[in-house]
Order: C-alpha cells, then structure tokens, then sequence
C-alpha cells in the first residue's frame, strides 16, 4: 500500500500537467484569477490616478512652477495719488494773510469832522490835542478868540532822520462864535508881523520868562481853494522864535454855523543836523500833510448833536 501511494505521489509529480487534466484545470484558474484580480487593482488604481490629478494638473496651471524663478522686488514707485494730493492742494483755498490798512479813519460826532490818516502817524484829540497846538508858533488862526481843539496829526520824528525836522502836523479846530464873513479871515493878515491875537498863547512865551516873542508873518493873501467837496478860504503865514522856523498853511470853511480850521504846519530846529543830514525839503513834507487835507469831510449836525455839545448852564439858586 505503502509503495503504491508513494508511487502515486511521485508520478503525479513527474508528470507534467497537460491542458486536459485536472492539475492543468486547477492552475489555470488560479493563473486567471490572479490576473483578473491585477487587472481589477489597475483599473482601479488608474482611474483614482486619474482623478486626483485633474486637479493637480489644473492647479498646475494657476502656480507658478516650481522652476520659474522668483521676480525680485523692485522699488515701491509713487502711486498716482501723489499728483491726485497735489491737485487737492494746489484747489484747497489758500489762507491769505490779512493786512493792516494802510491809512486809519477818524470820525468825531460832536463837530461832524472826519478823515484818513496813515496808519503810522500819531493822531491825539481833546486835551492832548489842545496840548500840540499849545507848542506850536501860532496855534490858531482864527480871527476872534473861541478856538477849541479838535484833532492833531504829527508825522514820526523817524520818517525824516538825520534832518532838521522839528515837526509836522495836520491840525483841526474850530470856532462857533465867528459869522461866515469873520470865518474867511485870518488874523496872520489883520496884524502883520506881530503875534496874532486870537486867544491863545504859546507854551514857551507863557512858561519861559524873557523868551523871544514869536513874529508871524503872511506870506500869501486869502485865497479861495476847493479841496474834494469844501471850498476852502487859505493863506499861508511864518513864524519865527530863536532858531525855530515854522511855516502854517491855513484853510478855513463855514459848515454847520461854526467855523472850521485845517492847518499844516511844518517847523524846522535851525540847527545843522548830525553828520550825514541835511535840511529837509519843506515840499515833501508839505505834500505829505495835504493828502490827509484832501480826505476830510464836514457831515451834516443833528440838532441833537448840537444840543450835546453846547454847554449846559447851572441852575440859578433861589433868592434868599
């Protein structure tokens, strides 16, 4: 039994299998099996290849390869916001510094007088008024006393340095107790070359015993001059005390029942000035002086103005 078996065993071994016996049978299928088993793994495998490359090819296509080479940064450059901000500027309304006018008004109620001045002269009213008109040769020129002080404009001592320039001023007063025939004289022309008496008196003879006593004389007959809307009566006079010279030109006017003076007056020291000066040119400084003349205005009174300004007087105290 033994023998047979063994036997058996080794013949089927030796024996090749050919395609009709049942050893050929049984490793074919199991070669087919195997091979369709393969076939299905690659199958499979390529068609889940080929969708998870689909979208590796087609974000491919939007990065950048790994082989292009990096741009380099090159420098930032001026956007065009930087015409855009210029633009906005250059529209944006400049902030324009605001000067100081050049010339200053002047308006006092109570005469009705009004003008301009340049801003750098120096303009006083009232007792300070009164004061400057009080230093000068003849501080009035009215033909009766009455005179009040309205305004004074004086030229800076700085504007004519290193000269003989003692003053220039542009005065204004006026006189309610003249008629409109008394208000186109002058007392310069009625008392020739003696100090026109006219109520007032100058500071240095009333201040300083035994000084000279200041001559005025006329150099130019009463004239007719209009000056903007006045028609003014003038004349033109000198004075001289020690080694002052002062030449006053006068203009007066009738306006509102009283009467109005307008005087310029340019006074010189006589004296030579410092090193480097010379005299200054009378002219000039007249010219200067007339330009304030030409923007003066007499407005019209109210009778209550007129009744404010007029004096009030006391009231009588009973009889005992």
């Amino acid at each position: 039994m033994t023998r047979i078996n063994v036997s058996r065993n080794r013949a089927t071994r030796s024996t090749p299998a050919t395609p009709g016996s049942v050893a050929w049978g049984k490793n074919n299928f199991e070669n087919i099996g195997v091979l369709v088993f393969g076939g299905l793994l690659i199958v499979c495998s390529l068609a889940v290849g080929c969708s998870s490359e689909k979208p590796k090819q087609e974000a491919s296509n939007i990065q950048t390869p790994a082989n292009q080479a990096t741009p380099v940064p090159t420098p930032a450059q001026p956007t065009s916001t930087a015409p855009a901000a210029q633009t906005s500027e250059k529209a944006a309304p400049r902030k324009i510094a605001r000067r100081a006018p050049v010339t200053v008004a002047y308006s006092d109620v109570m005469s009705g007088v009004a003008f301009r001045y340049p801003r750098k002269y120096v303009l006083k009213t009232g007792d300070a008024a009164d004061d400057v008109m009080s230093s000068t040769l003849v501080p009035m020129d009215f033909l009766q006393p009455g005179g009040v002080a309205i305004a004074t404009v004086a030229i800076p001592e700085g504007a004519y340095p290193k000269s003989d320039l003692a003053s220039a001023l542009f005065e204004v007063s006026m006189n309610k107790s003249l008629t409109a025939e008394q208000c186109g004289q002058f007392a310069t022309t009625q008392t020739g070359l003696a100090a026109p008496d006219n109520g007032a008196t100058t500071r240095a003879a009333a201040t300083e015993p035994g000084a000279a006593q200041p001559t005025t004389q006329p150099v130019a007959q009463p004239a007719n001059l209009i000056v903007g809307d006045l028609e003014l009566r003038s004349t033109e006079a000198e004075g001289t005390a020690e080694n002052r010279k002062e030449t006053s030109k006068y203009y007066h006017v009738f306006e509102n029942g009283m009467c109005y003076e307008f005087a310029l007056k340019v006074a010189t020291t006589g004296v030579e000035p410092d090193e480097g000066g010379k005299a200054v040119n009378r002219d000039e400084v007249f010219k200067r002086l007339e330009r304030v003349l030409a923007t003066v205005k007499i407005n019209p009174l109210t009778m209550e103005k007129e009744a404010a300004s007029a004096p009030v007087a006391a009231p009588a105290s009973p009889a005992q």
